[in-house]
Parts: structure tokens; sequence; C-alpha cells
């Protein structure tokens, strides 16, 4: 399902049906800016978020822009299918102490420090030193990599329509992700008041030009905390392999699926070289493996894109939140919550009002997202929830 909006500048396409006034206020913003190249792509997850929608897709023509790639950079989701058919509900509760134990969530980092081979290595032909904030913020990211982080980051253990057991990932670039994030958003809103540029402040859509010092700057280091983040999850993948090896020795897993939804990348649509701002958005290349998660209480869906440029080849990142997160705790009713999940036999993280920005009543229909986006990806395989760690 598509729509096209006109605005005053490039076109919206929206696959998303009844987009909230705040949310198209921001897409109608991003689609005023002048160097926006074709038009905006709007994903049926999508919410509002700083600046760009959360589930939004925009190319730029030779700028990039903090705020459209989001402070989480390079926050994606990775799966693993297993050889196991399935898994007792009295052996996932000793499973998830373990995952607790093992993989910090939350505000929590390692004790010790980790090796500093594990860490991503900066781009061929660059050292470290040159990349200004990511040299200061290093040595803390020993101590956050293989950490899960909060919000919306979770651990599952799932249940395909393939009859085989899959483990996922969702989490991101953490704290190094954060402060790339708002030391190149900072300098792009000086620059924007020293230019008289009141608009794009006011919009939170301040851009730098990608041949710039800076723009050159924060395109290496929001590569970086990419592949940071993918580095992330692959070690909490590893203790997760790790702790259902001890449970079933014999368990055999198949190559990871690893895709980020919060980044930007230089690639050619509509016969033009332009910069895709993906934020909260996974790409969908003809033919490409991709992750859609739902809530902890409903389907995700490892699914294959179908390349189709209107989106800028992309798909929805997930459910997308229809309500915000005091929102959730204000309005939802924490015993239907439990309820809902105990009904499905998922073993959940969801103990009082504070967890309810996480309920699933906080989050959109999964299968309303996914029937919107037929023409953007196939689902591959349907995977129920059957245990969940959270912050």
């Amino acid at each position: 399902m598509k729509k096209i909006v006109p605005t005053d500048n490039k076109p919206i396409l929206l696959w998303l049906e009844n987009p909230d006034s705040q949310t198209m206020e921001q897409a109608v913003n991003l689609a005023n800016l002048p160097f926006i190249h074709h038009h905006i792509a709007i994903m049926p997850d999508a919410h509002v978020g700083y600046g760009m929608p959360i589930g939004g897709v925009a190319a730029t023509i030779d700028r990039v822009i903090p705020n459209a790639v989001g402070v989480d950079i390079g926050c994606g989701v990775c799966a693993v299918q297993t050889s196991l058919q399935s898994v007792k509900k009295s052996a996932l509760k000793p499973i998830l102490n373990s995952i607790r134990q093992r993989i910090p969530t939350g505000f929590k980092h390692h004790k010790k420090a980790r090796n500093s081979n594990l860490m991503p290595s900066p781009d061929e032909g660059e050292i470290l030193s040159k990349l200004p904030v990511i040299s200061k913020e290093f040595k803390n990211g020993l101590f956050q990599l293989g950490t899960l982080g909060g919000g919306n980051h979770f651990i599952e253990i799932q249940k395909g329509s393939d009859n085989r057991i899959w483990i996922m990932i969702h989490s991101g670039s953490r704290n190094i992700g954060y402060q790339v994030a708002k030391h190149y958003n900072r300098i792009a809103v000086e620059k924007c008041k020293r230019e008289g540029d009141k608009l794009s402040v006011k919009w939170q859509l301040c851009s730098l030009a990608v041949h710039s010092k800076e723009g050159r700057n924060y395109l290496r280091e929001m590569n970086y905390c990419v592949r940071f983040a993918a580095k992330n999850r692959k070690e909490m993948m590893k203790k997760l392999q790790g702790i259902l090896k001890e449970n079933y020795p014999d368990i055999v897993f198949s190559p990871a699926i690893d895709i980020a939804h919060n980044y930007a990348a230089a690639e050619k649509h509509f016969g033009r070289e332009v910069i895709v701002h993906r934020k909260g958005s996974t790409r969908a290349g003809a033919g490409e493996l991709g992750i859609i998660p739902g809530s902890q209480g409903s389907t995700s869906y490892i699914v294959r894109g179908k390349g189709n440029p209107e989106s800028f080849c992309s798909c929805s990142h997930g459910a997308g939140r229809k309500l915000g997160r005091k929102q959730a705790r204000r309005q939802l009713n924490l015993k239907e919550e439990i309820a809902r999940l105990e009904r499905q036999n998922i073993l959940h993280s969801i103990r009082g009002k504070r967890d309810l920005d996480e309920a699933a009543g906080a989050y959109k229909n999964i299968e309303k997202v996914m029937a919107d986006q037929q023409d953007l990806v196939d689902v591959v395989t349907a995977l129920t929830p059957l245990a969940v760690v959270k912050a």
C-alpha cells in the first residue's frame, strides 16, 4: 500500500495508512529541505522522532543530516536459526537467568574491559586518532562491547514457522553512537545558526556538506559506530549461543543474519548518487534478507527484499510505536498487558508500571505493518516469541 502526498518541494510516499500529525509534520519538513532527492519515503511503522520520523527514508544530494540517522547509530537486529525444534518452558527459565547474569543490560557495563582486538578497526588508511569522538570514547567502549542497553533493545528466544528455534538480539552502538550523534548534530546546528538557516534549526534537521571536514568526519565516525554496533550484537550472540550449548550440547547454529536500521549510506537511486538516510528502516534490496521484529508479545519476521525503488529499496524496521513511553505508562493496564503475554505462554519482561513502555500494547499491530508493505518484502519465516529479556 502506498499513498503520495505532495508538498511545496518533493512529494512524500506513505506506506503508513493514518500517520499522526507530528509524524506527518516532520515528514513535510524533511521533504521541503532544498537538497532532498526525488521524494521522502515513510514506512508503515513510522512514528515521531527527533527531526525526522523513525521509520523514514530520505535521500540527500551532497548533504548528511545527523538527526536523520539518530542517536543510536548502527542499531539493528541479529537473528540465528538453531537446529532445535522445541524448547521446554521449564528449560527456558534457567536459560534466561544465565543470560541476565552474563550479558549486562540497561546502564550496566562489563566490570572488566574487553580485549581491544574485539573493537572494530578504523577504515582502511585511517588511524584512530583521526576520529575525534571515537578516539575519546574508545576505552569506555571496551566496557560496553557485548552489552544490551535499555529501551526497546531485547534478547528473544523464538519458535519459527520453519519448525526451528531461533535466537534474536536487538541492540545498537551504546554510548559511543550517542556521543558521535550529539557531537556532530551540535556542529551542524552551530553552522545553521551562523548561516541564518532558522528553519533547519527549528525543524531539528541541520546538515553537513559531505565533502566538508565535519561531514567527512561524521561519515567516518558514523560508519565506525555501525561496525561497533554489529560487533556488539556479535559478542552477545556468542554468549547466547554458549548458554544454549551448555543446555543442548548437540545444538547447531546457522550463519547469523545481521542488519542495521539507523545509518546513512552512499547509494544510487533515480539516476543519481545520493546519501540515503535510514532512520528506523531496513534495507530491502532485491533478494536481500532482512529482519522485522515485533513487540515482545507479537510475531517477528525474517524477510526477503523486493528492491522496490519507490522505497529506496527499504522496508520497516519493526512494528513501530503507537504510544509514547510516558503515554504507555499512563494509559496501559498492567494486569491486562501481563495477561496478554501469559495467555501466549511467553516468558516476558513486564514486572511493573515502569515496564509498560515496552508492553505489546505500546506498539502497532505488526500484522497490519506487514500487510502494508507487501510490495517491499516477502516473508521468509515468521517467529513467535517464547522468552524475552529486556533491561
